[in-house]
């Protein structure tokens, strides 16, 4: 079923809703909840999330024989709409980050109140997941994330069948946050970082829509689910394992490599070109064997820009 998960007015135009699917038996409170779409440019997150509504629907409507949705899945494909409208990473307004007003306010901000919603939704899931993307300068590989995570967290990240699982430090920034927010409830919490924002990268999207259908799977929310035997490809890095290299100097940045291949210490990635001669200023070398999880996109830089991120294999 689809609803307004919030209906708010806007100064001169027609009301604007955000709107959520409840799929599945009716419960309390839902089994799995998705999130996606906080920052208006993340249009990985909430195509995924769009594609995995219309998917559970076709399996409650019994377009896919031999599934069945058991539990009650909460899905928010794009909680910044107003953002993804006007192609915005903040909320048009003001220019607010979405994702620092947790866990929101009642009587405050506008920004805050559609926190505190999306908050009250979710919060009382089993699994919750929040789909992000990178900026659009940079892309990531498509990874989980976890925040001082229990080992029963860590067992259960691999359910996502994703490549890399990655264990990051809380700042003080990630305390506004609604990763952050979800700590404090009972059940798992789980931020899934995807690719590169402004744009859809289908490769990237499938792999994490299937992650997605065999994490139901694999948590015993929807029966039927043909999993895949063993997780041998599956690496954790644990907190402060990657190694960064950031451009020394200012130019334009052209590399062919793609996130996700192993690389080895010394291996040419690209090449920092001098924007005006065309000449080569700066070879761009791994600083370590490792998996390339991130890398830059955007090719202008300043020195001191992030280019690209390896974690070695623990």
């Amino acid at each position: 079923m689809k609803r307004d998960l919030l209906l708010m007015t806007a100064p001169v135009r027609d009301s604007f809703d955000i709107p959520c699917h409840e799929i599945g038996p009716k419960a309390a409170h839902p089994a799995a909840a998705f999130v996606a779409g906080l920052h208006g440019d993340e249009l990985n997150g909430t195509f995924i999330l769009s594609r995995l509504a219309d998917f559970l629907n076709g399996v409650e409507a019994g377009k896919h024989p031999g599934l069945k949705l058991l539990k009650k899945v909460l899905i928010i494909p794009a909680v910044n709409v107003l953002g993804i409208n006007l192609r915005s990473r903040t909320w048009p307004f003001d220019k607010s980050d979405m994702n620092r007003m947790f866990p929101g306010n009642v009587s405050g901000e506008t920004t805050q109140r559609i926190a505190l919603a999306v908050l009250e939704a979710t919060k009382k899931a089993e699994y919750r997941v929040d789909l992000h993307t990178s900026g659009v300068d940079f892309e990531e590989l498509p990874q989980v994330r976890l925040y001082s995570p229990s080992d029963a967290q860590r067992a259960t990240a691999r359910h996502f069948g994703l490549t890399a699982i990655m264990e990051r430090s809380i700042s003080p920034v990630f305390t506004t946050t609604l990763m952050h927010a979800w700590q404090v409830w009972p059940g798992q919490s789980f931020l899934l970082r995807v690719g590169q924002g402004g744009t859809v990268q289908l490769g990237h999207c499938q792999q994490v829509f299937r992650g997605l259908v065999a994490f139901l799977g694999q948590t015993g929310i929807l029966a039927g689910v043909s999993l895949a035997e063993g997780d041998e490809d599956i690496c954790h890095f644990r907190q402060g394992s990657s190694k960064r290299l950031y451009a020394g100097k200012a130019g334009t940045f052209v590399s062919d490599c793609q996130v996700g291949r192993w690389v080895r210490t010394g291996q040419e990635l690209g090449y920092i070109y001098d924007s005006f001669s065309g000449n080569v200023i700066e070879k761009v070398e791994a600083p370590a064997n490792g998996l390339l999880t991130g890398i830059r996109r955007h090719p202008l830089l300043f020195e001191g820009d992030l280019l690209l991120r390896i974690n070695p294999k623990s």
